[in-house]
């Protein structure tokens, strides 16, 4: 996610426009809800309630259950498709003018209805507050909207943004209750008000209930009568307990690695009571090169390490297979995915090829150089996976590397002074497009902060991706761009990473909650009753 940089398998599909304008998946479901109470234990933190500031994956999980989007991604899919709207399209050829006309008779879990004024005051406050830690940004594009009835509203882009129907399929696109949310500032009473799958019963810093929300209309059949959410925050290896206890009926985000490795092969072992259910993702890590650094800015010394670093002892030996080896800035799953420093680098240590890139740039002797991370914000892999890659580069005796770690607020003020010559970035998308791996990490006001500038990418190859409705016509342009950055080397992809859930082996419906739209869908959870 872009402020956090925090820490998937259908391809999109043809003619996204087309598909937003059928209504495919808008038939309302079972809003009653059925089956047993689901617990669930995760680590990691739900930072907001509201949608106007919550930016990072668990508060996403929250507002994609508690509020509607325009559109939304079913399960299986990364073709958002409509939701709270009966139909969405773009007006124009130009990829600036979207409109969506809402379903009849939507009303808020608390009786009030939403109408178009509810989404226009949602957009606007959201940009608005601009919080620090909010999406703001990713609407940087919208400009004015109008709302001619209460079942219309109209976007009018100040710049083309194909993207704009996955952006406001996200969490970043929750729908807010004009009447209860103020225009300019958070709520800070921690409740949430929406018209989704569920109502947030109450929160606080060891749980969230759940409830199902009766008036709910809209594609998903609920296979439970509510969720318990509990916080673990940060203590992996209670979590690991609790689900090995039954203390909780699952358990989905912050597992140790060694944690879930023990448990995968206790579920296998003894075929009893836990299931380590995987699926895919679109989290991904990079090694990114300072271009102004006296040695990283060579691109003789970024191409020799990319033709020594061994991906697959990588994720083998510091991320116990939880993660698959990354040849491309797109990862797979994405529409334009490419394997481009596969084709160029291979997928095992070359030296002699190192060797012979750091002699084309005149370098004879050892390369020094020091790999900077950050111990929490990437996951707890991040120092042990720099500390395997510095190894492996130093085995080669080309180069002589050292690895050194900051708490995040120092690491991020040195990332952005430039004090770093090669350090960790790690992502997890907004939305699953290739633009969200693209344009972030190389169009203007990028979040690497490393002084690539490529003017082909950001005056030609990405604007127009971005005036592309047709998401599978870009796919030769976001493979262009793949190809350049594999030549160029302004970072060097490490990994992508898996979804995990571990569950009693009476939870059903997880693998509908781990797809590489990256959505968690409570409603697909269902447990059996015990007899």
């Amino acid at each position: 996610m872009r402020k956090r940089d925090q820490w998937l398998a259908a391809p999109l599909g043809a003619g996204l426009a087309a598909a937003l304008l059928t209504g495919c998946g808008s038939e309302d479901g079972d809003a009653a809800g059925s089956g047993e109470h689901v617990v669930m234990g995760m680590s990691d933190e739900v930072l907001a309630t509201d949608p106007a500031s919550g930016y990072d994956p668990g508060s996403w999980l929250l507002f994609n259950n508690v509020f509607q989007s325009l559109l939304s991604f079913p399960k299986g899919s990364t073709t958002p498709q409509p939701e709270a709207a009966e139909k969405c399209s773009f007006k124009d050829n130009t990829s600036r003018v979207y409109s969506c006309t809402l379903k009849n008779d939507l009303t808020f879990s608390n009786g009030h209805p939403l109408t178009s004024e509810d989404v226009k005051f949602s957009f606007e406050r959201t940009l608005r507050i601009n919080d620090d830690n909010g999406p703001a940004v990713m609407f940087g594009s919208v400009g004015k909207i109008e709302t001619p009835d209460k079942r219309t509203v109209v976007f009018h882009l100040k710049n083309a943004d194909a993207t704009f129907p996955q952006k406001i399929a996200s969490g970043a696109g929750s729908i807010v209750d004009h009447q209860v949310y103020p225009a300019d500032k958070l709520r800070t009473d921690d409740k949430a008000v929406g018209s989704g799958v569920y109502k947030l019963d109450s929160f606080d810093k060891k749980e969230a209930d759940f409830s199902v929300n009766g008036d709910y209309k809209g594609a998903a059949k609920v296979h439970n009568s509510g969720l318990t959410m509990k916080f673990f925050h940060g203590q992996q290896a209670r979590l690991k307990s609790a689900v090995q206890k039954g203390e909780v009926d699952l358990a989905y985000r912050g597992l140790a690695m060694k944690d879930l490795a023990d448990l995968q092969a206790q579920s296998l072992g003894d075929g009893k009571s836990l299931d380590v259910v995987e699926g895919t993702g679109a989290e991904v890590q990079h090694l990114v090169f300072n271009m102004k650094h006296p040695v990283a800015g060579k691109l003789g010394v970024r191409k020799a390490m990319a033709y020594l670093i061994d991906r697959s002892t990588l994720v083998r030996d510091v991320y116990k297979r939880t993660a698959e080896p990354l040849y491309s800035v797109v990862p797979a799953g994405i529409t334009g995915h490419n394997t481009a420093f596969y084709d160029k680098y291979g997928d095992r240590p070359q030296p002699q090829k190192a060797k012979q890139a750091l002699r084309d740039a005149g370098i004879t002797g050892k390369v020094k150089l020091t790999l900077w991370g950050t111990p929490i914000r990437y996951g707890p892999g991040t120092v042990p996976g720099l500390r395997e890659i510095a190894k492996q580069l130093n085995a080669s005796g080309l180069f002589d590397v050292d690895v050194k770690s900051a708490d995040v607020a120092t690491y991020e003020k040195a990332v952005a002074a430039g004090k770093y010559g090669v350090y960790v970035k790690g992502w997890v998308p907004d939305y699953p497009d290739p633009d969200n791996f693209i344009a972030p990490f190389f169009g203007n006001d990028n979040v690497l902060a490393n002084h690539y500038n490529s003017a082909q990418l950001t005056s030609q190859l990405i604007p127009a991706t971005a005036e592309q409705p047709s998401r599978e016509a870009t796919v030769g342009d976001f493979q262009r761009i793949q190809d350049i950055v594999a030549d160029e080397v302004p970072m060097l992809p490490l990994w992508q990473g898996k979804q995990y859930a571990v569950a009693q082996d009476d939870i059903t419906g997880l693998q509908w909650t781990l797809d590489s739209s990256t959505v968690f869908r409570f409603w697909e959870i269902a447990k059996t009753p015990k007899d």
